[in-house]
């Protein structure tokens, strides 16, 4: 069976993992996955050599309402002191009990 939802992914600084997956979980999603990726952008270059400069990827998977939360804590509160791209997606979930 088949759902439709809602896919995020943010791009940003690896720093903040650990923050932000606790607050994607506070928010009420009951899971996401964390990518290493490396790129070039607005703020140059990340090829992700050492810790500090390195970005990660996190995907949320969830409703269209947990996505606006999500996405608008994000922007409110880390938009202007990091470097970070969100965007959504619409995505057909095949294994919707797992969400």
């Amino acid at each position: 069976m088949s759902t439709e939802k809602e896919l995020i992914t943010i791009i940003t600084e690896a720093v903040l993992e650990t923050e932000l997956c606790k607050k994607i979980e506070q928010l009420g999603a009951t899971g996401y996955t964390v990518i290493d990726v490396r790129g070039k952008g607005h703020t140059g270059n990340r090829g992700g050599d050492w810790k500090e400069s390195a970005n990660i990827q996190i995907e949320v998977v969830c409703n269209a309402h947990l996505a606006e939360v999500i996405t608008h804590t994000l922007e409110t509160n880390y938009f202007d002191d990091y470097a970070m791209i969100v965007y959504r997606s619409p995505v057909t979930v095949l294994r919707s009990d797992k969400f």
